[in-house]
């Protein structure tokens, strides 16, 4: 135990004097610390040398070694507390005698040391005198940590902080040791055999306030990471201690059992380590306490922003892009769950585009509401928990109904790309506690904005796809045009020869045959090509129960019955052709994905300034994938002969009138395809028209 102790503080001392080096500057405070350091990197080989020897000249070089080491670190106090050394402290004149008592204890404990290995004896056994001297060193090595603790001003304070805790600790632990050995006249084999490893701690704070004191620190970094790795070790180890001393009282007072209960308090001490090493909300408190304690600032914006980006690039679809953005802000503030809302195609509304570890919702949000002008004015990362507690600091914002029910919603971060916002991230509530204070505000914000152009390009290269599917679309009815040439001329011919064959029955079985032919050629065509021609006149008043009655009379030699449940007379506003190809092909698309023996129906009311037609089955369904990535995008169909455009086509129609469609959907339950149709204002209407013959 005591060569791995000793051993561990010559390797990590050595370590550190060697980064030092590294990046030596000139300076009383760079040179003051290397000493301390190559000193106590001599004194833990002395250790080691005597742990593995047992020879008593490697034990009188340690203890000489041991006066050095508390030398080295006197010296560099000493240097910190002179009033150039670092910015804000004082050194009082009542303090100038510091350096006289530290030579005189030093010289003291040369002489006693010496006198030991002499075998030389005064007034005083040279081995009492040795341990009380020893004493008086921890002693006043406690008081200059004191006094380089208290006389720092309140600037000072958070730089020097680690540095008095571990040499303090370290003092403490030595008075502890030379205390015993003076009262019980003999050193504490164990408290001496772990020596080393106690010193050895005192490295990572030492190295934390080197890094943020800039008057005295070498070109050592300190990166979050490898601080919190190295605490956690710190912390693992300590447990692990504190549990094999808690084995070992539990089996000296344990009897006949002492070994079994020995056994299972090592077993339920590794199980409780293993569910702690891989407890999500753990790590995420531990991470929290060392960037908060630890550094000036909570991040190391070179690993997060490395990260984040890594994190956007890795997506293959527009899905997982979404979801990459909503881990990657969730990450940065210990986030478990989060969704993402992106702008609709028409630019009017916002609707959840991707989730992670949250229940997909079907809420949407106008694009001109409160809360998305709020978003797009400010800027601001809106903290649901500061909005309970401070409504005034947001402006009077009023926050829609879905996002009050979402559960655990916390932070709502908006996505914009230049001067547009194209989407925003609800957070659920992270799994420790967490200031979001400036720092946190204004990494989610430059985040956001990382990730809006990230989705803006993406929406971008999208569009650019579909431009060029319409560009192909356009290609491909040049040659069905050229087809449809073909079929009237071939037509054409049989209509010129009708008057001189037609009592000729060869003539007639190649005419019925050439008809029968340009009939499957005119269907195969039509299968592949959907066209539909954009009204020029201005919308009219339509009456939504005519059309579907139309509609109901033209479906019913299909083989089954659609269900009709209309209230009164309805009338909305569209164009009539339009309107009743809409419907009618919801209505065709429910009854291809609906089995012999399910039902079809339509369902017609008023909603407020709207008119609601459902048009709804119990056929196969969609699944949610299809829905949020394909429904209502040209190309994109669930039928094997489809083109997608019809789809598309309603979509767009309809929210050119100023309406919404809305879809809910489930494999094998069935689909509900929900149209509002803004209602026809007579009176608008009649002065339009008036308008229009008055200037006629």
């Amino acid at each position: 135990m005591t060569a791995w102790s000793y051993g561990l503080a010559t390797c990590i001392y050595s370590a550190f004097a060697i980064y030092l080096a590294s990046g030596w500057r000139t300076g009383m405070r760079s040179r003051a610390l290397f000493i301390a350091v190559v000193l106590c990197a001599l004194w833990g080989m002395a250790g080691l040398a005597f742990a593995l020897t047992g020879e008593t000249i490697f034990l009188t070089g340690s203890l000489f070694a041991d006066l050095f080491r508390f030398g080295g670190w006197y010296f560099f106090l000493l240097v910190l507390l002179k009033p150039d050394s670092l910015e804000g402290t004082l050194l009082p004149n009542r303090l100038h005698w510091l350096g006289g008592v530290a030579q005189a204890l030093l010289i003291v404990g040369i002489a006693a040391q010496i006198m030991v290995a002499l075998d030389i004896s005064f007034f005083f056994p040279p081995r009492r005198l040795a341990l009380f001297n020893s004493l008086a060193l921890a002693v006043f090595a406690l008081v200059l940590v004191e006094q380089l603790f208290r006389n720092v001003s309140p600037d000072g304070l958070w730089s020097i902080k680690p540095l008095c805790i571990g040499l303090g600790g370290a003092a403490l632990f030595d008075l502890y040791l030379y205390s015993d050995a003076l009262l019980f006249n003999r050193i504490d084999a164990d408290a001496f055999s772990i020596r080393g490893f106690v010193h050895a701690l005192v490295v990572p704070l030492v190295a934390i306030s080197t890094v943020r004191s800039r008057e005295w620190k070498t070109r050592i970094v300190l990166s979050q990471r490898a601080a919190l790795q190295s605490a956690s070790l710190v912390a693992v180890g300590v447990y692990l201690l504190f549990m094999a001393a808690a084995g070992y009282y539990v089996r000296y007072f344990g009897g006949d059992w002492g070994r079994a209960f020995q056994l299972a308090l090592l077993f339920a001490a590794l199980l409780l380590l293993g569910i702690l090493s891989l407890s999500g909300s753990m790590r995420a408190k531990f991470r929290v306490l060392v960037g908060k304690h630890f550094f000036s600032y909570r991040y190391d914006y070179r690993e997060e922003w490395l990260r984040f980006t890594n994190t956007l690039s890795s997506q293959e679809g527009f899905t997982e892009m979404g979801q990459h953005v909503v881990k990657g802000l969730a990450d940065m503030v210990e986030s478990p769950a989060g969704a993402l809302w992106l702008k609709d195609p028409s630019g009017r509304f916002f609707a959840q585009a991707a989730f992670w570890n949250m229940p997909l919702s079907p809420a949407t949000e106008d694009a001109d509401s409160k809360l998305c002008q709020f978003l797009l004015d400010s800027g601001w990362v809106i903290n649901l928990e500061e909005y309970r507690s401070m409504p005034l600091r947001y402006d009077q914002l009023d926050l829609p109904v879905w996002l009050v029910e979402v559960p655990n919603a916390w932070l709502v971060v908006p996505l914009a790309t230049g001067s547009e916002m194209i989407g925003f991230v609800v957070l659920a509530t992270a799994r420790t506690k967490l200031d979001v204070n400036w720092e946190v505000n204004d990494l989610l914000k430059t985040a956001g904005q990382q990730a809006g152009a990230f989705l803006g390009q993406l929406q971008a290269t999208e569009a650019l796809l579909e431009v060029q599917k319409f560009d192909a679309f356009n290609r491909m009815s040049a040659f069905v045009v050229h087809d449809l040439k073909n079929i009237v001329a071939q037509l054409s011919l049989v209509l010129k020869n009708v008057e001189r064959h037609r009592d000729n029955p060869e003539f007639q079985k190649d005419m019925l045959m050439t008809v029968e032919h340009s009939v499957e050629r005119m269907r195969q065509l039509m299968m592949q090509l959907r066209e539909g021609a954009t009204p020029v006149d201005s919308p009219r008043g339509i009456d939504l129960g005519d059309v579907i009655r139309r509609i109901q009379t033209a479906k019913a030699g299909q083989g089954r019955d659609l269900e009709i449940d209309m209230a009164d007379k309805v009338i909305a506003k569209g164009h009539e052709d339009r309107v009743e190809r809409v419907i009618g092909h919801l209505v065709q698309n429910a009854l291809d994905a609906t089995e012999n023996g399910g039902r079809v129906w339509v369902r017609l009311e008023r909603q407020g300034a709207h008119a609601m037609v459902e048009v709804g089955d119990t056929g196969h369904g969609m699944t949610p994938e299809f829905l949020r990535e394909s429904l209502f995008k040209p190309f994109q169909t669930t039928k094997p002969a489809g083109m997608g455009i019809g789809a598309y086509e309603s979509f767009q129609y309809v929210h050119e009138l100023g309406g919404k469609v809305s879809v809910d959907s489930a494999i094998n339950v069935g689909t509900q395809v929900s149209l509002l149709l803004p209602l026809f204002d007579a009176g608008a209407g009649m002065d339009s028209n008036l308008l229009h013959e008055e200037s006629e």
